[in-house]
């Protein structure tokens, strides 16, 4: 993703990486305390086994996308500006008015993803695995099938592709993406005040919390990462699960078993009936 004719966009690749691990430690060290300080519900699970199980897809999630696809979304846009190419390319707008819109596109793409993933059968397969955990912390927002995250980056792809968007701003979108994900995937408090006043904005741990119950009435809602403005926009929101944030179940039905935290498990779910 280096590109030597773009002074700006050879120091921003240069630092990319650096800047990405330095916000995900950052915001998981955040998260990780908060969860230590002030958790919301008991978990049921031992952790080091969802840990372990969680980080291990992970891992595997960083290294296949690098060695499927010759660039990536930041790269795209980089070469996509080069180009000439893209409707932000074509017909440009003030840099912040860019930044700010292509933040905004892409979070809603990744909001119709989500919602494709539980209403298609064949995506429902992949990202099933992700509401087999049967506890909710921020190891939870790592827990993604490999090929949903292959699929999913084809998806951003396209979306870049189309748009056009400034490389700061698919950088930006990402990094948010990655750390709104373990926040609001954290097992952690916020006084419910507080909480309303957030959610009015940003997807928060008791509004995400909703999506990851057992219920599909429920878990069919709160589909957003970043921003809750589109479950508001497109009636997908729910405030509240009926059996209330401490009373609900966590999980998936004919996945209740402790088994499916296991990495072989969850990377072999989509082949299991349910």
């Amino acid at each position: 993703m280096i590109f030597p004719d773009m002074g700006f966009q050879l120091n921003f690749s240069e630092h990319e990486t650096v800047i990405r691990i330095g916000c995900f430690l950052a915001i998981f060290t955040a998260v990780a305390i908060a969860e230590i300080v002030i958790p919301r519900r008991p978990l049921i699970v031992k952790k080091s086994l969802r840990w372990f199980g969680n980080w291990s897809v992970h891992l595997v999630n960083g290294v296949l996308p690098r060695l499927l696809f010759p660039i990536l979304p930041v790269g795209m846009a980089v070469l996509w500006a080069q180009k000439g190419w893209g409707l932000l390319n074509i017909a440009p707008l003030p840099e912040a008015a860019a930044i700010i819109s292509s933040i905004l596109a892409l979070d809603l793409v990744i909001y119709a993803q989500h919602v494709l993933f539980h209403r298609v059968h064949f995506f429902w397969q992949l990202h099933r695995m992700h509401h087999t955990d049967l506890d909710l912390d921020l190891t939870s927002a790592l827990r993604f099938h490999p090929l949903e995250i292959v699929i999913s980056l084809l998806i951003k792809m396209a979306a870049v592709a189309v748009l056009g968007p400034p490389a700061l701003a698919v950088f930006i979108f990402e990094v948010l993406l990655n750390g709104m994900a373990m926040f609001n995937h954290g097992n952690f408090r916020i006084p419910a005040r507080p909480d309303r006043l957030l959610r009015r904005i940003v997807v928060t741990p008791d509004m995400h919390l909703v999506h990851h119950s057992i219920l599909r009435q429920e878990s069919n809602h709160n589909f957003g990462f970043n921003l809750s403005w589109w479950d508001r926009l497109f009636g997908t929101y729910q405030a509240e699960p009926a059996a209330g944030r401490e009373g609900m179940i966590i999980g998936l039905t004919g996945f209740l078993d402790v088994r499916y935290a296991r990495f072989w498990k969850m990377i072999l779910n989509p082949l299991e009936k349910g």
